[in-house]
């Protein structure tokens, strides 16, 4: 009961504060994403692909369903973010002496662990599938 409840803090962590960042994209539209593809020589239409682990995914965590499918567009979304916007901040560190990219690596090893460890009981998959 006690690592269900972890996992669950731990998805609705990971799943709401993605979605807020989904939720700009769904607002603001993902033109400077368009530009950041484009100007590694990728096609315009993978920027399209931030819905899926900006929206589509969070929501799976969240109410876990097909978690770990969910996690893992999370996951993928990260990477296209470190590489595509971040890449130049790797080997930074932030005036406050944490890394400049603190905020994206728990994004990114948030959805790992969640990828790894499931949904727990309490989600709507519950138990049960491969993908919870």
């Amino acid at each position: 009961m006690i690592e269900d409840t972890g996992k669950l803090v731990l998805r609705l962590a990971l799943g709401v504060l993605m979605l807020l960042h989904g939720m700009s994209k769904l607002i603001n539209g993902v033109d400077g994403i368009v530009g950041m593809v484009t100007g590694f020589g990728l096609p315009a239409a993978i920027a399209y692909g931030v819905y899926l682990g900006e929206v589509i995914g969070p929501l799976l965590v969240i109410v876990g369903l097909y978690t770990r499918a969910g996690a893992l567009l999370i996951a993928g979304n990260m990477l296209f973010a470190l590489l595509l916007a971040h890449r130049a901040e790797l080997f930074t560190l932030a005036p406050t002496g944490g890394w400049a990219l603190e905020l994206q690596a728990m994004f990114l090893f948030g959805a790992v662990a969640v990828l790894l460890l499931g949904a727990g009981r309490f989600s709507v998959g519950g138990t049960s599938g491969r993908f919870n």
